[in-house]
């Protein structure tokens, strides 16, 4: 009995002391995580970080598209906003007025014009119409609950946005404002009610599967992740510091209190709380690799009255739409492959050859005049046929064959597709930026006016904390071993403090 105490000990004392520095972190910044809209407002400068979290030649997402405007004018926008340039990218103007204070109200993810002139931007919080007259952009009411819109395209005058659920459609008019009709497309062919089992995952661990009721419990429990990690902290210090203090003859009342005091809420939260912790210290390990490799491609049926537990066949499954005037259809790409549809009312076909797109989602969607499109995502940029359903790699130009394992990104991490002025395109990469175009031509560098006016969202800083990424400067590519190991750890600790309290009840309850 003495040496599986021992054991328990050994298992739970000095791994849980360092592993309660980690959950500080997690507990901390997975409760931001959960509130996005409340702490948008607030950045952090980047030269506070590591140095891979600065930008340097248009990396870490900076930039997604570009948008000719006339001969000399041209907008590019991403995660740094929307910027105006001229042809040859040697003066950048900023064209962010009238968004949001905070970067993340600035996050672009597509933008569209229309004939009459109008533009319009879809960003993380809404959709907005450039305003010439103020010099700003204005939010476009359109009624939903979830105002992160994804994808933008036109035909004629109607212009087509969507979210992650459903598409809104509305005809310009003169005045700007725009009416928008909503439409939740029909479910495709051989529809079988079923999510990802990843994003089941990612929100049970985040709460959300259950609503704002799970997310506020999540909330509670990295409270008590927190408390839990501070009394462990306290209880492995002071006894040492104690024992010195009387040594020198010095009080020691107040600390042997706040001893008693860190001990006793350490052991009733843990037991309060142990199944839970394990739960979602476990749920947190398959949200980063390697072990996100195992369920990236599953699915499972929703959990029954969950958030996920839908009636629209495609929601949280939109990622992008574009009207193709060569074939009159849309073409729709979504979590499940990318679809044609020759009218909103129609029923989504999907293509039979798809190409790769990352489990992070698409976002290159660009048709080519001979009726290809460049498809882009962390897997890499390719160049698909579907008529002749072929897919070929975009810088290689070999023939693309599908991979049954490997790793879950490509050798270009495609961010987004810039264009030059001799019809070039300009590969963004998330790590290298902007690479040389297929003909040997460089991209401007990025002027220190976009560096300095784009910080880095405390959201987005809470991710890179949670996700361990934060530490990929000191640790190189180990880094990705911090989660699975902190949390395999993690529940061995659990699970030995259990035993060693459950042992000392139970000898308690016998005497």
């Amino acid at each position: 009995m003495g040496k599986k105490i021992s054991k328990s000990k050994r298992l739970h004392h000095w791994p849980g002391f360092i592993l309660a520095f980690f959950f500080l972190y997690y507990g901390l910044s997975g409760i931001l995580l959960n509130h996005r809209g409340l702490i948008s407002h607030m950045d952090v400068s980047r030269s506070l970080l590591p140095s891979s979290f600065e930008y340097d030649g248009w990396n870490n997402a900076a930039l997604k598209g570009d948008l000719k405007i006339t001969d000399d004018s041209i907008l590019i926008y991403g995660s740094v906003g929307v910027w105006a340039t001229n042809k040859d990218r040697d003066d950048f103007q900023s064209l962010n007025g009238g968004f949001p204070n905070g970067v993340d109200h600035r996050k672009v993810n597509d933008v569209c014009r229309m004939p009459d002139g109008t533009t319009y931007a879809a960003t993380q919080f809404g959709l907005y119409r450039w305003n010439q007259d103020q010099l700003k952009w204005i939010l476009v009411k359109i009624e939903t609950d979830y105002p992160r819109f994804v994808g933008l395209t036109n035909f004629g005058d109607t212009i087509y946005v969507i979210n992650r659920n459903a598409v809104f459609y509305g005809v310009t008019k003169s005045e700007g404002n725009v009416a928008f009709e909503k439409v939740v497309l029909k479910a495709p062919s051989n529809y079988e009610k079923v999510v990802s089992l990843f994003t089941t995952v990612w929100e049970l661990h985040s709460g959300a599967l259950f609503g704002i009721g799970g997310v506020l419990f999540v909330d509670f429990l990295g409270i008590l992740l927190i408390i839990i990690s501070v009394t462990g902290i306290v209880f492995f210090m002071f006894p040492d510091w104690i024992k010195r203090r009387k040594r020198a003859k010095l009080g020691t009342k107040k600390l042997s209190y706040w001893n008693r005091v860190s001990i006793q809420w350490h052991n009733k939260i843990g037991v309060w709380c142990f199944v839970l912790f394990i739960l979602l210290t476990f749920t947190g390990m398959f949200l980063r690799p390697p072990l996100i490799i195992t369920i990236a491609s599953s699915k499972v049926a929703p959990i029954p009255g969950s958030h996920l537990d839908q009636d629209n066949p495609w929601f949280d499954n939109l990622r992008d739409i574009h009207y193709s005037s060569l074939r009159n259809e849309f073409v729709l790409a979504s979590s499940k492959g990318i679809y044609r549809l020759s009218s909103l009312d129609h029923q989504p076909i999907r293509y039979k050859v798809q190409p790769p797109v990352s489990v992070m989602g698409i976002n290159v969607l660009e048709e080519q005049a001979n009726g290809s499109f460049l498809i882009g995502s962390f897997s890499g940029l390719f160049v698909w046929s579907p008529e002749s359903s072929t897919v070929m790699n975009y810088v290689t130009r070999k023939v693309y064959i599908p991979k049954k394992s490997g790793r879950p990104v490509g050798d270009q991490v495609v961010t987004g597709l810039l264009h030059g002025e001799m019809g070039e395109r300009f590969i963004v990469d998330y790590f290298k930026g902007v690479v040389p175009s297929n003909l040997g031509r460089e991209y401007s560098e990025m002027p220190e006016s976009v560096v300095r006016s784009s910080p880095i969202s405390l959201w987005s800083l809470c991710l890179e904390i949670h996700t361990g990424r934060i530490f990929r400067d000191l640790l190189g590519d180990f880094y990705i071993l911090i989660v699975p190991l902190s949390g395999m750890i993690g529940i061995s600790v659990f699970i030995s403090g259990f035993i060693l309290w459950w042992r000392k009840y139970r000898k308690k309850k016998h005497q």
